[in-house]
C-alpha cells in the first residue's frame, strides 16, 4: 500500500465527520444530526446497544438481532415493520456504527460536544438509481428524521438541541 508523502497534509475525521462522508458516497441516503444533553460517556453505552435501542429510535425497524460479532466487525439481523427484512454486515465501535446490506444502508455516530453529545443519524439506499429517485423521497425522509431526532430526545430529555 503506498504512504502519503511526509509532507503531505492528513485530514483527520472524527465520527460525526466520517457520517457525513459516507452521506456524500451514497445519493439515496439522508442524514439527520442532534445534540443530545447528556456527555458522551453517558449517551453511547446507551446507543451503542442496538439490540435494545436502534428498535425504539427508529421507525421502521421492529427488532434488530446482533448475529454474530468479531471485534468491531458485526453481523445483524433487522426486521422492519414496513416489510424490511436482511441481513447487515457491520462495524460498530466507540462513537461509530454502520450497517450495510446489498440495498440499504445506516448509520450512527456520536462525538462529545463539551458536556452534551453530537449525534448523527444516517439511512438510504445504496441502489443504482438512488440518486433519481431521492427528491420524491424527501417528505418522507424529512418526516422520519424528526421522528428519529425526537425520539433521540426522549431518551435523553433535556435542553440541548
Amino acid at each position: 500500500m503506498n504512504r502519503p508523502h511526509s509532507r503531505w497534509p492528513v485530514a483527520e475525521l472524527d465520527d460525526l465527520r466520517r457520517l457525513r462522508a459516507v452521506h456524500a458516497a451514497y445519493p439515496g441516503a439522508w442524514l439527520t444530526e442532534t445534540t443530545l444533553p447528556v456527555p458522551f460517556a453517558a449517551s453511547w453505552p446507551v446507543l451503542r446497544d442496538l439490540e435494545r435501542e436502534f428498535p425504539a429510535l427508529v421507525p421502521d425497524i421492529r427488532r434488530l438481532r446482533v448475529l454474530a460479532a468479531d471485534g468491531e466487525r458485526l453481523q445483524v439481523h433487522v426486521l422492519g415493520r414496513s416489510g424490511l427484512r436482511g441481513r447487515f454486515d457491520g462495524v460498530l465501535r466507540d462513537g461509530w456504527c454502520l450497517l450495510r446490506n446489498r440495498f440499504l444502508v445506516f448509520g450512527m455516530a456520536a462525538v462529545p460536544a463539551g458536556e452534551h453529545t453530537r449525534v448523527g443519524y444516517l439511512a438510504g439506499n445504496v441502489l443504482p438509481g438512488a440518486r433519481v429517485l431521492a427528491p420524491l423521497l424527501v417528505p418522507a425522509r424529512r418526516r422520519i428524521g424528526r421522528r428519529v431526532v425526537g425520539n433521540l430526545h426522549r431518551r435523553f430529555p433535556g435542553r440541548a438541541g
